[in-house]
């Protein structure tokens, strides 16, 4: 299955403790009402209203 990327709409903290603003860019694990999400190895419980989906591999990056 291809890796899945979004970008948070809303602030969300990770497991570490930060907290992303709106518009960091998340790598997608799962389906369905909530996923995980990943940013630099930080872990995110996503709600599925807290997040678009769409975002490319590229920004990812960036």
């Amino acid at each position: 299955m291809p890796q899945r990327f979004g970008t948070l709409i809303v602030p969300v903290p990770g497991l570490s403790g930060t907290t992303y603003p709106p518009g960091t860019k998340v790598a997608i694990r799962g389906r369905g009402a909530s996923v995980d999400a990943f940013v630099h190895g930080d872990w995110l419980p996503l709600a599925w209203w807290e997040f678009a989906e769409g975002v490319n591999e590229d920004a990812m990056e960036g």
